[in-house]
């Protein structure tokens, strides 16, 4: 099934799955232009105001434009610098987290390998509303199953690639990460890899998402529970400014 992403579906996707803080953004700078008329505040604090507020709302939208739209990352070409050995043979899993956007193109890229496809979406901890409007729209691949993070129902040593595709940082908890990946870490086979793609919490990223920032983890964190899980490398590849590819062998 070919899948055909429509012009700024990122930044649709966005706006969408996050209307409430557009919203609630909104709302609180309109309250303050209204409340700036009546107190008179000098015209150069809510001048500071109205550009912190939109900065904070617009900016997230160009940086996903830049990101999901306009770097190539649905077509997958990054895939040549993570040094897989392209053969007829490969067992794939692709793990999200309620909203699939890239299974059907991995299936299109490795057209004769096995894929599975697992989704580790929990209502009771994954309660975000961004979370719960996506899964509604998502497109579901057949016959992806329900998981939980501390298991995977394969064999131990029986994968080449597990896909992680801006999916992990929804395991909130350290803990459940290293859970969850010590799972990864056991159904990958000795010459398979773990290809995480994930925004960090570093500098570019709070320039774009500002206090945003703060749902994304930082490298240390990933570098930490990786090694925690037992993974024996830790391989950091920058895919723009705003997303890195991270690759850990067993």
């Amino acid at each position: 099934m070919e899948i055909e992403r429509k012009k700024l579906q990122g930044v649709l996707n966005i706006l969408s799955f996050n209307r409430h803080f557009y919203v609630i953004g909104l709302t609180v700078l309109a309250l303050l232009i209204v409340v700036h008329s009546y107190f008179q505040w000098p015209s150069a604090i809510i001048w500071v105001i109205i550009i912190a507020f939109m900065y904070g709302l617009i900016m997230p939208l160009i940086v996903s434009a830049y990101v999901y739209d306009y770097s190539g990352y649905y077509n997958l070409n990054w895939l040549r610098s993570c040094d897989i050995e392209y053969t007829n043979s490969l067992n794939i899993v692709n793990i999200n987290a309620g909203f699939d956007e890239t299974s059907f193109i991995i299936k299109n890229k490795f057209p004769e390998s096995n894929l599975q496809v697992f989704d580790f979406y929990n209502p009771k901890k994954h309660t975000e509303p961004a979370i719960v409007r996506a899964r509604k729209v998502s497109l579901v691949y057949p016959n992806t199953k329900q998981i939980t993070t501390n298991y995977i129902p394969l064999q131990d040593n029986s994968t080449d690639i597990v896909f992680l595709l801006s999916t992990a940082h929804e395991i909130r908890s350290n803990l459940e990460k290293i859970e969850f990946l010590k799972e990864c870490h056991r159904i990958c086979k000795p010459s398979g890899k773990i290809i995480m793609v994930e925004h960090l919490r570093n500098f570019p990223n709070f320039l774009a998402f500002s206090i945003g920032f703060t749902h994304f983890f930082s490298k240390t964190t990933w570098k930490s529970v990786y090694k925690s899980a037992g993974f024996s490398s830790f391989k950091d590849i920058n895919f723009t400014p705003f997303m890195s590819i991270i690759i850990n062998k067993p």
